[in-house]
């Protein structure tokens, strides 16, 4: 359960990074009649938005509404009726309110259930009735008798295209590395690469600072880390470039303090996300240092133990 959070967290923040071109998104949707919550909540625009072909397969999923339920680890027969549970709380609840305002509800309203696991076996398939439509659907999605309006997606049996790209970054082991790569190849300017891939560094960064790892997410670690030093040395030039335009109009002494600035600034945006309070109070006792120095300590050491060592 430790290391479950931090993917979780991730799945939400890049569903609705991915989604939200295509229509309203609400992630931790509270569920009516008890405390539950609904991962991802989706609607799409009623204008018609060609941005989904971008998404592929995970595009198609979204031009109706949808709830989408995330899985780190291989989702159990009991995930899989608590997810579709919470998917009947939900039409009773639309149902009533139709029924508030003298209306009626069209199935085709009603969002459909798209269970993400990395691996399905064949057992649980069998025992939820979920079966393949070859015809109309990619191998690996499977659905749960038509009226429940639920479909179990295998990600590890998903084929390796473009298509399925954005669904596989949230597969694990061998399957996410392989997607992470192709995501990597992409155009550096295409928005949804840079967007994914800052989402996995902040993954990366709340990963490193767990003790309790398993094997998989110190493989995911390790996957990252060449392209978290990339982007680690991105910031740098970039604060030092900024630094460096702005000491041609200010001085040059100006000018070189303001570049470590940015640097540490930016430095600390990368590794830990928002900048807030507490990491600004430590900027000034970092710029005390040698560039070299305090380049290297903003790398290695955690959020804690940087404000252990510099807050007054």
């Amino acid at each position: 359960m430790m290391t479950r959070f931090p993917h979780d967290q991730f799945a939400k923040e890049y569903l609705k990074e991915l989604l939200t071109p295509l229509g309203q998104v609400e992630t931790s949707r509270n569920v009516a009649g008890e405390v539950r919550e609904i991962d991802v909540w989706f609607t799409p625009s009623s204008t018609l938005n060609t941005a989904s072909e971008t998404l592929g397969l995970l595009g198609r999923f979204a031009t109706k509404p949808a709830i989408f339920e995330p899985f780190r680890n291989a989702v159990t027969a009991s995930q899989v009726r608590s997810c579709m549970s919470k998917l009947f709380d939900v039409y009773a609840d639309l149902e009533r309110q139709a029924k508030r305002s003298n209306s009626r509800i069209n199935d085709s309203e009603l969002p459909n259930l798209w269970i993400l696991t990395p691996t399905a076996s064949p057992l649980l398939l069998d025992g939820c009735r979920a079966i393949p439509d070859l015809e109309n659907w990619l191998p690996g999605i499977y659905f749960i008798p038509e009226y429940f309006k639920t479909a179990i997606v295998a990600i590890h049996q998903l084929p390796p295209t473009a298509e399925t790209l954005w669904l596989r970054i949230l597969g694990k082991g061998r399957t996410q590395t392989q997607a992470i790569n192709e995501l990597v190849a992409l155009a550096e300017d295409n928005p949804l690469r840079i967007n994914a891939l800052e989402l996995l560094y902040s993954l990366r960064v709340t990963l490193e600072a767990n003790q309790n790892l398993d094997s998989e997410d110190r493989e995911l670690i390790m996957e990252l880390s060449p392209l978290y030093l990339e982007r680690l040395d991105a910031a740098v030039q970039s604060g030092l470039e900024q630094g460096i335009e702005r000491g041609i109009q200010q001085g040059i002494e100006r000018g070189i303090q303001q570049g470590e600035r940015l640097v540490v600034e930016n430095m600390l945006r990368v590794r830990f996300g928002v900048l807030d309070q507490e990491m600004r109070s430590i900027i000034e006792p970092l710029l005390e240092l040698p560039p070299e120095e305090f380049t290297r300590l903003l790398i290695e050491l955690s959020r804690d133990e940087l404000l252990d060592r510099f807050r007054s």
